[in-house]
């Protein structure tokens, strides 16, 4: 979800002389007195300080109605901004079509989070039927600007063929120009380039050094993928630890299958042997659907006493996820 966007205040002196003590009750008392004069800046400030509940109680009704002042003027963010309240139904009931309206009216003045965003409700169908060519449009309208968000999603698209030929190419090159972003869905989408060869020359140290940028981002596809390589001796020699590390930084996110793999390599003994994490991981990975799991536990139980699997089904039951680090 893209956040709320606000726009830098401006000051006619030098940077040193307008420093004060940061004092958000103090602004939001400032704009709402130059916002009830009409200025389109401070309307659409105090409808971000409404928004979020800087210096003022949060309001999402006064953020619409400050929002909405300023958007009916003409200006961008807060329109963007308006379509970002219609479309979460904050402080109004959610609407893609008036969250498009305003969308598009931004977007149309070149604002890349409105043009992105309009992208995603015509790939999602969402308000609009879908439509994929219509998406891509916005989507590349936006990515010129350098919006990390719609390069990736462009890249995607094209190595996908949605909406255009499918051209791994022009993928990689809109998928890079996310990842060198710091955009870790880029990262871990080119790292899946460079791993299968496509439209790339098969690169292991590449598609890990791609993986490695995400992974330590919290992204859960990512650490499941080095913990393949590192299981499989991708890119290097067999490392069992270092599979059992990533498959369970991704576990602790709740990734069924990186669940599933913790499982066997504890029921395996590729690493330590313990069976009891082994049924855990392996019943976790189940409730989600994963197809060997149930069959593989079954297995694991041959080797476990009454005692150890009661153990195994308390640690599943008290199991909660991790937040991503």
């Amino acid at each position: 979800m893209v956040s709320p966007r606000r726009r830098p205040g401006r000051c006619g002196f030098t940077v040193q002389s307008c420093r004060l003590p940061q004092n958000q009750s103090e602004a939001a008392k400032w704009y709402g007195l130059a916002a009830k004069q009409g200025y389109i800046n401070a309307q659409f400030n105090l409808g971000v300080m409404y928004q979020r509940g800087d210096g003022v109680a949060q309001n999402h009704g006064e953020a619409i109605k400050w929002f909405r002042l300023a958007a009916d003027k003409g200006y961008a963010p807060a329109q963007y901004n308006l379509g970002l309240m219609y479309g979460n139904g904050e402080g109004v009931s959610q609407n893609y079509a008036e969250a498009i309206k305003w969308y598009r009216l931004a977007a149309d003045q070149g604002d890349a989070d409105a043009q992105y965003s309009l992208g995603l409700r015509y790939h999602n169908g969402e308000g609009v039927p879908q439509d994929y060519s219509e998406a891509v449009k916005w989507f590349r309208l936006a990515a010129d600007q350098g919006h990390t968000s719609a390069s990736y999603t462009l890249g995607v698209m094209y190595n996908l063929g949605q909406g255009v030929a499918q051209n791994y190419a022009e993928g990689s090159k809109w998928l890079r120009l996310a990842a060198d972003q710091g955009n870790a869905k880029g990262q871990f989408n080119l790292g899946v380039v460079y791993e299968h060869g496509d439209g790339v020359p098969q690169d292991y140290g590449e598609a890990l050094k791609w993986y490695h940028l995400a992974a330590n981002q919290g992204d859960a596809s990512a650490q499941l993928n080095l913990g393949v390589m590192s299981r499989d001796g991708k890119g290097g020699p067999k490392n069992y630890a270092d599979a059992i590390k990533w498959f369970r930084l991704a576990a602790d996110q709740g990734l069924a299958l990186a669940q599933f793999n913790l499982g066997l390599m504890y029921a395996n003994g590729l690493g330590p042997q313990d069976y009891v994490q082994a049924h855990m991981w392996l019943s976790l990975s189940a409730t989600q659907g994963t197809q060997d799991a149930p069959k593989n536990r079954e297995i694991v139980e041959r080797h476990m006493t009454t005692a150890e699997i009661a153990e195994a089904r308390g640690l599943a039951r008290d199991w909660k996820p991790k937040p991503s680090r």
